[in-house]
């Protein structure tokens, strides 16, 4: 899903197949073009996209062009970041954050994982 250090678009097409069936948790960033947070926060993704790669997805959803997936999850305010785990959301950031909180969050809640797998 990541391609080169870089998230992927996720669609409310693709949504099925990037998030819910992905083999690895995946970090989900929601995000319009006017956005001007958004714009701040990109860098920070892309930023912790390389940083996990191999263990987290990260992908990129457009709440204007996927008004049926913004809405399914209720995203009300952006940026929002949705980590996923085997296609369930297991946690939710709002507003821009350093890629230092990005990183505890998603390291807690992999870490949750690793030790409910174990």
């Amino acid at each position: 899903m990541t391609v080169e250090g870089r998230p992927r678009t996720v669609t409310d097409a693709s949504f099925a197949a990037d998030v819910e069936r992905a083999t690895t948790p995946v970090l989900l960033d929601a995000w319009a073009p006017w956005c001007w947070p958004c714009q701040i926060q990109a860098p920070v993704i892309d930023e912790v996209a390389i940083e996990t790669a191999g263990r987290l997805r990260a992908g990129k959803l457009n709440v204007d062009e996927n008004r049926s997936t913004a809405a399914r999850f209720d995203i009300t305010s952006i940026p929002t970041l949705l980590l996923f785990d085997r296609g369930r959301e297991i946690d939710r950031i709002v507003g821009v954050q350093t890629t230092a909180e990005i990183m505890r969050r998603i390291e807690r809640a992999l870490g949750a994982r690793s030790r409910a797998v174990s």
